[in-house]
């Protein structure tokens, strides 16, 4: 997700295709955005977010029950782009309680997550006060499941246990089922040095789905 805020653009968050028009993200970054007066965002879809990337522009949608609470944040938005893609294959949303009828079977345990963003890359220390280095580039990486709340799926990304994660600028973006296409959560949050868990958003509750169908077929 790319914004112009005066300075050209550069990317605040990630995302996901879940239709050939429709971006998923989260309200935090749509907010941030609105927050200065922006009303279109750009996303794109390269490896490599440089100059020559392929831009999508689109109009912004937050979601009208975003709230931040700690019961349930709301915290998914959508981008709707003014054009189709094509050529790419949106990703699939989960199914109504897919997450809760694994857990009430314990099906969550040994569960692997793909995270992907555009964010920054881990923390660098020496030479000066830690630092995170920016990333213009789309990472992937691995998380072990780690808890489950009502609209929140925690994941792992302790590297001492070999999982992977997220950080800043990866919000929004999507944490795939294992190896599947089907996005199970957005990133929303996480540690303060993205060592340790990556908080996400379901997609699979009352809630999540009640905003998205507007946008989407729900399977």
């Amino acid at each position: 997700m790319m914004v112009d805020a005066g300075r050209g653009l550069r990317a605040i968050c990630s995302g996901t295709l879940i239709s050939p028009k429709i971006f998923l993200t989260a309200s935090h970054c749509i907010e941030a955005a609105e927050s200065r007066g922006i009303t279109q965002a750009f996303v794109s879809f390269d490896s490599d977010l440089t100059e020559g990337a392929t831009r999508f522009p689109g109009k912004m949608h937050i979601n009208p029950g975003y709230n931040k609470s700690q019961s349930d944040t709301g915290d998914i938005g959508v981008i709707e782009l003014d054009q189709p893609v094509t050529g790419i294959t949106p990703a699939q949303l989960p199914t109504a309680g897919f997450f809760d009828q694994e857990a009430a079977k314990n099906g969550l345990k040994d569960k692997k997550f793909t995270a992907v963003g555009y964010g920054s890359l881990e923390r660098q220390v020496g030479g000066g006060q830690p630092s995170f280095g920016g990333s213009n580039l789309r990472m992937v990486s691995t998380s072990s499941f780690s808890a489950i709340n009502p609209t929140v799926l925690r994941m792992s990304q302790n590297p001492a246990t070999g999982d992977g994660g997220a950080c800043f600028g990866d919000s929004g973006g999507p944490n795939f089922l294992g190896a599947t296409n089907v996005v199970a959560a957005i990133t929303v949050s996480g540690d303060s040095v993205c060592r340790a868990t990556n908080v996400t958003y379901r997609l699979d509750t009352e809630s999540a789905r009640n905003f998205l169908k507007n946008y989407v077929t729900l399977p």
